[in-house]
């Protein structure tokens, strides 16, 4: 897919994925959300990355949210798949850090809160705006945050729209760590996940995700972890094997 709004560049194990539209504060319309989705897969089912760090271009924003264009009509065709995106970065198993160098406002701050880490720079800023503009998330938005920083702080930045500076948003708990080069910064924690199993990552990941994934949480902690680490064993194997030759397992060969 060739990317119009996105810089993708991959080195290190690490891909590093750029939300290339400043001259409009980086928001997200249809053709960002389908380009970001796009690339996260990419990072999905490329075995030599490890780690996806998410910023914005130039130093003002990160993301404002999304342009509400007009809506031809209520087929859902018409909806702009952030909620894909959102639902992409918290389940896929591989950890995402995001480096906030400017403004995180509405679904700019839902999609950090999205991420694993978030660092952000000095100058930062967080702010939810949406009943101020005829907007609210109702979902990821909400949930999330309140697990992030507490039910009334969550509740206080939807309600009363404040903005908060980056020390605040540290204090809140709405980011791991605060660095003058928020990139450069990421960057290095994405080295130190990379010395870590993962294995191991992916399913802290998945356990994290699956409180609100349900049905499809379990079933990748079953099927993506726990049946791909079984058929490594002995005795998948000789049922496997058992099973092709029409005879009884040989029960000896389980706990090899």
């Amino acid at each position: 897919m060739n990317y119009e709004d996105i810089v993708v560049t991959v080195e290190d194990g690490v891909a590093t994925i750029v939300i290339n539209r400043p001259e409009n504060a980086n928001k997200l319309r249809f053709q960002t959300a389908r380009e970001l989705l796009d690339a996260f897969r990419m990072v999905r089912e490329t075995p030599a990355i490890d780690v996806a760090v998410l910023t914005g271009a130039g130093e003002k924003f990160f993301c404002i949210g999304g342009e509400h264009e007009e809506l031809e009509s209520l087929d859902y065709s018409s909806v702009m798949p952030v909620i894909d995106l959102y639902e992409f970065i918290d389940t896929m198993p591989k950890p995402v850090i995001a480096a906030v160098n400017g403004f995180a406002v509405g679904g700019g701050n839902v999609l950090h809160v999205v991420c694993d880490l978030t660092v952000a720079a000095p100058h930062a800023v967080f702010r939810q705006v949406g009943p101020m503009v005829g907007s609210f998330d109702a979902g990821y938005g909400t949930w999330y945050l309140e697990e992030t920083i507490g039910r009334r702080r969550a509740k206080e930045m939807w309600y009363l729209n404040r903005k908060y500076s980056a020390d605040q948003a540290l204090t809140m708990g709405l980011v791991n760590d605060v660095a003058d080069d928020p990139v450069a910064h990421a960057l290095e924690l994405a080295q130190t996940l990379r010395l870590r199993g993962p294995f191991a990552l992916s399913a802290l990941k998945t356990a994290f995700s699956g409180r609100h994934t349900g049905v499809a949480g379990q079933a990748r902690l079953a099927h993506d972890l726990l049946l791909t680490a079984y058929r490594s064993t002995q005795e998948a194997d000789e049922m496997s094997k058992s099973f092709e030759e029409r005879r009884e397992p040989d029960r000896s060969r389980f706990n090899q």
